[in-house]
């Protein structure tokens, strides 16, 4: 059930992100973490490389299909990678859009770690091992420490705090770091790895995304 948690925060939420904050409030192990950022990181690929075939097949405009990116695509660079190619305010609604999904994973988060805690304390410590000795496992943060930073730096910007000395290479140093972490995720998939993801994993994670992409189709069509 470890697995399936970590691919659906993944999937629903922010792809790497979620995956890494969900996991240690699970207790989920590195091969389970490992095999979900493959996973994801495989599928969003082939998400990027598919998304800009609806353009002509649903006729969207451009912003139809940013908000379409932004509701379906797993990571904000990749968000940006199915966006850049067909215009500025795809790419620029497609980010907003997925900027509030990941505005989610707080609450995810926190609502995850409270009903750990609750478990475990509903069953009692750990028990002592197999020498005798207790073993004592810190509890996770409610909160990870990436999350407050993100939204504390979400809360400068919006202020419009930083001088304009500091906001161009800022933006400059998050531009490059976008493009590292890009490469990164890219090189840090082992396509071995999904071997371990067993076939109703990644028959149900599939569905689940067609279910994503036809109702935030009909949504837009809708709206």
């Amino acid at each position: 059930y470890r697995m399936a948690l970590l691919i659906a925060c993944g999937n629903a939420i922010c792809g790497n992100s979620a995956i890494a904050a969900v996991a240690p409030i699970i207790g989920a192990t590195s091969e389970e973490v490992t095999s979900s950022i493959a996973f994801t990181a495989v599928l969003g690929i082939g998400v990027v490389l598919t998304l800009p075939f609806l353009i002509p097949l649903f006729a969207l405009s451009d912003v139809q299909y940013g908000v379409l990116a932004g509701m379906t695509v797993y990571a904000v660079p990749q968000v940006l990678a199915a966006t850049m190619p067909v215009g500025v305010l795809s790419t620029q609604l497609g980010t907003l859009v997925k900027l509030i999904r990941i505005l989610m994973l707080g609450p995810i988060v926190l609502l995850m770690s409270l009903v750990v805690r609750r478990a475990k304390l509903s069953t009692g410590p750990e028990t002592a091992d197999r020498q005798g000795g207790r073993t004592s496992r810190p509890s996770p943060p409610l909160i990870p420490w990436f999350i407050v930073a993100f939204l504390i730096l979400a809360g400068v910007r919006s202020l419009d705090l930083l001088p304009e000395p500091v906001l161009h290479p800022t933006i400059w140093a998050a531009g490059t770091l976008t493009i590292v972490s890009m490469a990164a995720l890219g090189l840090s998939v082992d396509l071995q790895v999904l071997r371990h993801v067993g076939g109703k994993v990644a028959i149900a994670v599939t569905a689940s995304l067609v279910v994503l992409a036809t109702m935030s189709l009909a949504l837009i069509k809708v709206s």
